[in-house]
């Protein structure tokens, strides 16, 4: 009996050793990056909070100090990566939903809790939330400002992104002149620039990237909420997917430069060991594949402005609580097939 029990720790330990040496570079990214022994990654992957072998990430895009609303987070998202079959599939969800327990729509929620319990707060509650509306646990969250997303858009060279529909938005704002009293121009004309952009591909570097997902006055069907969040989850996804590209290749120094970039202006609940093994899966695997899905206007109704609502214009389940939106989400992770009926 003992003689088979250390037989199969030379084989683990074997095994480890390959691993090791077939991945020197996860080694020198865990070692030197992330001060973390690759072995305790690893083997830990018990240190990670899951969900029926999936985590789930929110990532929340904030306007950022020096504007209104600084913790107001326009953008919301779960990134929800499943450890069995090595895919991440990103969940958008709209601003405006109604949260009784908040008395305003879900954007508020990280505000509400930092203005509680600043540092932490805002991660608690935006967590249970979005939690209550996907109908599964968040289990860490990653908070970014949006002027700093253009640093991370830059660095990685842009990103490309499809561009479904052509739009102009002649009421964009420019940053400075918030206040600008525009010579008593009772329209404050020059407090806004016109940008425009071209149904098809595009390469956006940060800065363009940047009113591509803030643009709120566009004319025709782009002026809404809905496509506002569609293109801003499409700016996201190329970043992760361009990333990840990054990640996939055996390059230390690619792996250090994104990591020290992300580090710097990404606040973050989860701790270096985790996004170890997150790492680890990603790179020693080969099937890693992506998917998007979104909580569309199908999903929500707009009920009518009333003191129930406080006077706001708000989005609210359309079959009257979120078991249809969990059931929705559970079969787009699941990949069943049409899912919204």
């Amino acid at each position: 009996m003992k003689k088979i029990a250390i037989r199969w720790l030379i084989i683990f330990a074997v095994l480890t050793l390959l691993i090791l040496i077939l991945s020197r570079p996860y080694y020198a990214f865990v070692t030197k990056t992330l001060s973390i022994s690759p072995l305790r990654a690893l083997l830990f992957n018990d240190s990670l909070k899951t969900y029926n072998n999936q985590i789930n990430i929110l990532l929340l895009g904030k306007s950022g100090e020096g504007h209104e609303g600084p913790n107001l987070t326009d953008t919301i998202m779960v990134a929800n990566y499943n450890l069995k079959n090595n895919r991440l599939t990103t969940v958008s969800i709209p601003r405006d939903i109604w949260s009784a327990t908040l008395r305003d729509k879900v954007n508020s929620a990280y505000a509400y809790g930092e203005a509680k319990r600043p540092g932490s707060g805002g991660f608690i509650l935006a967590k249970s939330e979005v939690s209550s509306i996907i109908g599964m646990p968040i289990h860490y969250a990653v908070a970014i400002d949006f002027d700093r997303f253009k640093e991370v858009v830059d660095y990685l060279g842009g990103v490309e992104v499809d561009i479904q529909r052509s739009f102009t938005d002649k009421k964009f704002p420019i940053e400075g002149k918030e206040n600008d009293d525009c010579d008593d121009d009772q329209e404050y004309k020059c407090r806004y620039q016109t940008v425009t952009f071209t149904r098809g591909r595009m390469n956006m570097d940060g800065e363009t990237a940047l009113k591509f997902v803030r643009s709120r006055n566009a004319e025709g069907s782009e002026g809404t909420d809905f496509a506002r969040e569609a293109r801003q989850q499409k700016v996201l996804e190329a970043v992760i997917d361009k990333t990840l590209n990054y990640v996939k290749k055996p390059n230390i120094e690619n792996y250090n430069n994104i990591y020290y970039l992300l580090n710097n202006i990404v606040k973050r609940d989860i701790d270096n060991q985790k996004l170890a093994v997150i790492f680890k899966n990603i790179l020693l695997r080969r099937n890693f594949t992506s998917n998007k899905t979104t909580l569309t206007e199908d999903l929500f109704t707009t009920p009518p402005i009333s003191d129930k609502y406080d006077y706001r214009w708000v989005l609210i389940p359309r079959s009257g609580d979120f078991n249809m939106i969990h059931s929705f989400i559970k079969c787009e992770l699941e990949e069943e097939g049409e899912c919204l009926k």
